[in-house]
């Protein structure tokens, strides 16, 4: 065999490892894309984003959709006065809160169930019980009909078994949006491989 013959075989055998071993990486790092994670699905009908809403949070200050815009955030609903899902819910949500809330570009929007209750200074108070910072973890009240409306067809975390526009929110499902509002996810609050799998997810999200 040639020498010429055998500095392209050498040549091409260092490609082929080379090649080998950055796609090993780029398998282990991606978790089985070539070059990369894959995206997580896009939950709803085709084309489907949150729609646009204005709420106040737990300062008193109107929030819109324009706050959330081009940012990762979190949505669930509760209520104050819950004694069963609810304190389990954002026990589990401070975990969530516990490793973004340094990200200006990450949000929990945390939406009352039951805005006759849930006055301004009630939800302060709740939102100081459970060490949010308002920058980053949002307690929100409105318009009922608004509030569920946002639950039942934008977030999508009620079961749709409802009879009218005022039947009570009492939902245990978190909703992961992107930065351009449509849902990627749907994770049980109260369940603690949900909230390791939502917390995965985020990372999944801000690098895609």
């Amino acid at each position: 065999m040639s020498k010429k013959a055998i500095f392209y075989i050498s040549f091409f055998v260092l490609l082929s490892v080379g090649f080998m071993g950055f796609a090993g990486l780029m398998i282990k790092e991606g978790t089985g894309e070539f070059f990369g994670k894959e995206k997580l699905p896009v939950l709803g009908t085709p084309g489907h984003t949150v729609q646009g809403f204005k709420l106040t949070n737990q300062d008193g200050k109107t929030i819109t959709q324009d706050n959330v815009k081009g940012k990762i955030y979190v949505a669930e609903y509760f209520f104050t006065t819950c004694t069963n899902i609810c304190p389990v819910m954002n026990k589990n949500m401070e975990k969530v809160y516990a490793k973004y809330k340094d990200n200006p570009n990450f949000l929990i929007l945390s939406h009352t169930s039951d805005p006759d209750y849930d006055s301004i200074p009630v939800l302060k108070a709740y939102a100081d019980k459970h060490g949010a910072d308002v920058k980053n973890w949002l307690f929100l009240t409105g318009d009922k009909r608004h509030l569920y409306k946002l639950a039942r067809e934008s977030y999508l975390v009620d079961d749709g078994k409802f009879t009218g526009e005022d039947d009570f929110i009492h939902t245990q499902w978190f909703a992961l949006v992107d930065g351009d509002g449509q849902i990627r996810g749907l994770y049980e609050g109260t369940k603690d491989k949900d909230i390791e799998k939502l917390i995965k997810e985020i990372d999944q999200l801000m690098h895609e």
